[in-house]
């Protein structure tokens, strides 16, 4: 029994050895500064890491530490987010400003460190201060250690697919004035693909993304939306999709010719290579959830070539055609809502996180978009401003420490611990005449308010959309946690009739969530990772409107379950 206990042991012992040898420091520097780029018949100055659109792609394998050493050379605060990297122990490494730590401001750095476990797929990085993000992003990749293979057949060959939006104007400013006045900022001048805008835009025929590829051949687009207020349909001409990963947690494989993608999101999918061998282009376009609301209704576009095809060039002399795939109108919900709820996770796969059924904390919590009562009885001259909020509490970032120095240090006055399980009043949340007999419900106060969470519990949230002021799909994210999506439907939700719908076997377990239009979703998840983590809107000027929370999650019992000390480089207000 002793010489058992002993083989055990060394078992144990070589498969720790072994795991650590198949781990690796991967260091990069960001040089975050001003560049003149041409986009659109304009030089414009943008804010860009090591002077590229995108950033640099950022390649680790899961067990992995990344050291990103951020240096500031730009006139503006900025941080960066690991978005959906879950930094267990490395909470001051999440990025968001004034949630976990101060910007780091002009002439200054910063050091983010942190290891990628239990995780594989594609995640991507962004600055999250400010409309920093519109040009500061890149893709993070997260493969499997050595010696694991995918569940899926292996591709031929990655690529990254990032989707964007393109202003031809300081983006800073837009979102100063947008907040100033309460007024959404304008609309971009441009969709992009990888940094490029595509031959419909104007001065942009040779400004597109060009993929060449092999008949027979499989490839892993990991596609990314990294719009700034766009959910997105994207779709490749006579070809269809498989997706098997979304938000770096592998699905059972789901063939399509469409896929959507809200802000935020990733989607991995299989493209195999059998049309005819020629040219085809991979286009995306708006889906706008709110008819009402102003959007951009171009189209942006790549192209895929087939070794040995005609390139887009031959068209102007005639002896090529690139075929264009036909994209849903901006305004096909239903297409949206059959993929997003099509999607399922791939039980038994590495990383698979069973459905915890045991609910700790119940919460029914109201998002949408409101208005800001004038200040001090005053007239508002150019009528009231948009609010947004959350179970009727509009967030507002601290300005003197962040939600999690404040927690460590335990300094008062800087949040309030008294985000409600449930809206102030209960109210038909889809009806968009409910103002009409409660005026008051537009008008939410304005909080730094976080949700406290006992270490270990789990949280059931249903995310109700209102339509106070426009029916909208609102982009949820939630940091430094995946959550289960049990559900999704249109209207109230209703237990009675819903929750006997819900999938308690293999739902999608994910970062961000697109809620319906008019609509609900049911997530749960547990809270087993100390600290500070917003959950907010990753529409981006909603942020600022005040559409986000924070979940403030207490220690545990061991070294391992708290929350470590600040990093001594960790930047001051």
């Amino acid at each position: 029994m002793e010489g058992l206990k002993l083989s055990l042991a060394w078992i144990l012992l070589l498969l720790a050895a072994s795991s650590m040898a198949s781990a690796a420091i991967v260091e990069h520097t960001f040089h975050v500064k001003n560049l003149t780029v041409s986009r659109l018949c304009k030089r414009q100055v943008i804010t860009a890491v090591n002077g590229s659109l995108p950033g640099p792609t950022l390649l680790v394998r899961e067990g992995d530490t990344l050291v990103v050493h951020v240096v500031n050379q730009s006139p503006h605060n900025i941080t960066i987010h690991w978005h959906g990297i879950f930094q267990r122990m490395s909470q001051w490494s999440d990025g968001p400003s004034m949630i976990t730590q101060c910007p780091i401001q002009p002439g200054q750095k910063y050091t983010y460190r942190f290891t990628v476990t239990g995780q594989e797929g594609t995640l991507w990085w962004h600055a999250h201060a400010s409309f920093l993000r519109a040009t500061v992003y890149g893709a993070l990749v997260i493969r499997p250690r050595d010696g694991h293979s995918y569940p899926f057949p292996k591709p031929d060959k990655e690529i990254p697919i990032l989707l964007g939006e393109w202003w031809n104007a300081d983006v800073v400013e837009l979102e100063n004035i947008a907040v100033a006045t309460g007024v959404p900022p304008n609309n971009s001048d441009a969709y992009t693909i990888n940094g490029l805008p595509g031959d419909l835009y104007p001065c942009s025929k040779d400004r597109m993304f060009s993929l060449r590829v092999v008949k027979g051949k499989r490839y892993l687009l990991r596609i990314i939306n990294a719009a700034m207020n766009i959910q997105m349909f994207f779709k490749i001409a006579n070809h269809k999709l498989t997706v098997v990963t979304v938000d770096a947690v592998y699905t059972n494989p789901y063939v399509t010719d469409v896929i959507v993608i809200a802000p935020g999101q990733t989607v991995d999918a299989i493209l195999l290579a059998d049309q005819s061998v020629g040219s085809y282009y991979m286009a995306a376009r708006a889906y706008n959830s709110a008819p009402a609301v102003p959007f951009p209704n171009t189209t942006t576009r790549a192209v895929l070539h087939y070794s040995g095809g005609a390139s887009t060039s031959t068209r102007s002399r005639g002896r090529g055609r690139v075929l264009m795939p036909r994209l849903p109108s901006f305004f096909d919900t239903p297409t949206a809502h059959r993929f997003y709820s099509n999607l399922t996770s791939h039980v038994g796969a590495r990383h698979w996180v069973p459905v915890p059924r045991h609910v700790d904390e119940e919460m029914l919590v109201t998002v949408g978009l409101g208005l800001e009562a004038c200040t001090d009885n005053a007239t508002c001259p150019n009528g009231p401003k948009f609010s947004a909020s959350m179970n009727n509490h509009s967030f507002v970032l601290p300005t003197t420490l962040s939600v999690m120095q404040a927690a460590f240090y335990r300094v008062g006055r800087v949040f309030t611990a008294d985000f409600p399980d449930q809206p102030p009043v209960k109210f038909d949340y889809t009806n968009p005449n409910i103002t009409q007999l409660n005026p008051p419900l537009l008008f939410a106060p304005k909080k730094t308010s976080v949700k406290v969470l006992r270490f270990n519990a789990t949280v059931e949230m249903v995310l109700q959309n209102t339509a106070l002021v426009a029916a909208e799909s609102h982009p949820m994210h939630l940091h430094g946690f995946n959550f289960h999506v049990l559900g999704q439907g249109f209207g109230n939700y209703d237990p009675n009739r819903d929750r006997k719908n819900l999938n308690f076997f293999d739902p999608q377990f994910r970062n961000t969530l697109a809620v319906p239009v008019g609509g609900w979703a049911v997530i749960r998840f547990t809270a087993d990772n100390p600290g500070a983590w917003v959950m907010h809107c990753h529409i981006d000027v909603h942020l600022p409107f005040g559409l986000g929370m924070v979940f403030l999650v207490e220690n545990g019992p061991t070294p391992s379950t708290m929350l470590p000390p600040p990093p001594p480089d960790l930047p001051q207000c």
